[in-house]
């Protein structure tokens, strides 16, 4: 038998029901992206607004570098790296050995600061840097690799597969939009530290001093603060963007454009309409008491019911006028009752459609109660069942 409690949840500054059940929802499609393949997530939610091909297998050329400083991030978190760390350039890191493309510029035999080579490779897309920190971390790119690939599998990346630690055309190595936004999304939330270096404008190394080719950066109409360009022949032209508006954050991936303005644009109107025609809502927070649920023969005759993560919700923004909320609570409820064990199931839904589910459950654990409550509890369960058979 299920319990069924239904809130009503007028999403913060949003207009009164009635007014929202008459709102037609009109949301135009997204626009025609000139890529090989697009995404459009919202960051909070992780709800893709709108893509296409998002799982083909792409090059990924330089987008590589985001799983590369997303290690070197995650090293850092970890304690087993420190920013003032020295690393001492190798041959196989020497800029010569990658002539005609990105670089950094350095030389073998320097002993360069894990800040500067983190630069290095987020701001210059240095090729070099890249390889000089994959060597110190592991101890070589090999073992760098199976890094990333283990973090690519950590993230969900079930479609990449990465080969170098730079992006340079070699066989076998592949990803994904969807991928690269899973990506995204998790080098925002897990090294933010290392993520803010993404929407540092310029860096000087060796008395050369080298712009971020994330030309967004300087657009005036959008608030941009990352990610990544990449480029080669067999790519061609890509950009991962991330964007914030309010409280919304939007993260875009275009991959194989024509040209370094082609996907300048296509990701500029991917999000322009995605902060146009869309809105994020935070509904519930992790650990927060959502209800308190009747249990029968435990320590305690409640247990406080909540969910195990903080909820986004991401809609187009008239049908969030018409979003509501309802959860089922398992009934009758039994100690014992373990923490973290779900209880039921919380369901928003706008109008008809159901948009969202989530595990309801114990925020708490709850003990067997002794003889004695249990035989009480046992008494008024009886004469409640047949209460409600009498009433009907």
């Amino acid at each position: 038998m299920m319990k069924k409690n239904v809130l009503t949840l007028l999403s913060g500054f949003l207009l009164t029901a009635t007014a929202a059940t008459a709102q037609t929802v009109i949301v135009p499609d997204a626009p025609q992206v000139n890529a090989k393949g697009y995404v459009l997530m919202d960051y909070h939610s992780g709800k893709v607004i709108a893509s296409s091909n998002e799982n083909e297998h792409l090059a990924p050329a330089s987008l590589t570098k985001i799983m590369t400083s997303y290690v070197i991030g995650q090293e850092l978190n970890n304690g087993r790296l420190a920013l003032d760390d020295k690393v001492t350039v190798s041959r196989n890191a020497w800029a010569r050995n990658f002539p005609g493309s990105s670089l950094m510029f350095i030389e073998v035999g320097e002993k360069i600061a894990i800040s500067d080579l983190y630069r290095g490779l987020v701001i210059q897309s240095g090729n070099d840097a890249s390889v000089a920190l994959a060597e110190h971390v592991a101890g070589s790119e090999s073992a760098f690799v199976q890094l990333m690939n283990n973090w690519a599998q950590q993230l969900g990346m079930t479609n990449t597969l990465f080969t170098n630690p730079h992006g340079l055309d070699s066989d076998g190595k592949h990803t994904t939009p969807l991928d690269m936004a899973k990506l995204s999304q998790a080098l925002i939330r897990d090294v933010p530290d290392q993520y803010a270096l993404y929407s540092e404008r310029s860096f000087e190394w060796a008395g050369i001093t080298q712009y971020n080719r994330n030309k967004l950066l300087w657009d005036n109409s959008l608030n941009v603060d990352g990610i990544k360009t990449g480029y080669t022949g067999e790519a061609g032209f890509s950009l991962v963007t991330s964007a914030t508006e309010d409280d919304m954050r939007l993260i875009t991936v275009v991959m194989g454009t024509p040209s370094e303005q082609a996907r300048m644009d296509e990701s500029r109107r991917l999000l322009q309409y995605g902060f146009r025609f869309f809105d994020t809502s935070k509904q519930l927070t992790e650990g927060e008491t959502l209800q308190s649920a009747r249990v029968w023969q435990g320590e305690l005759d409640y247990v406080s019911a909540g969910v195990d993560k903080d909820v986004y919700i991401t809609l187009p923004a008239v049908q969030m006028n018409r979003m509501t909320m309802s959860y089922d609570i398992d009934s009758p409820l039994t100690a014992p009752i373990a923490k973290g064990e779900q209880i039921g199931t919380v369901t928003w839904q706008a109008g008809d459609e159901i948009v969202e589910q989530r595990p309801l459950i114990a925020l708490e654990a709850v003990e067997r109660g002794g003889l004695v409550k249990r035989l009480m509890d046992s008494v008024r369960q009886f004469f409640d069942s047949l209460k409600a058979r009498i009433l009907g």
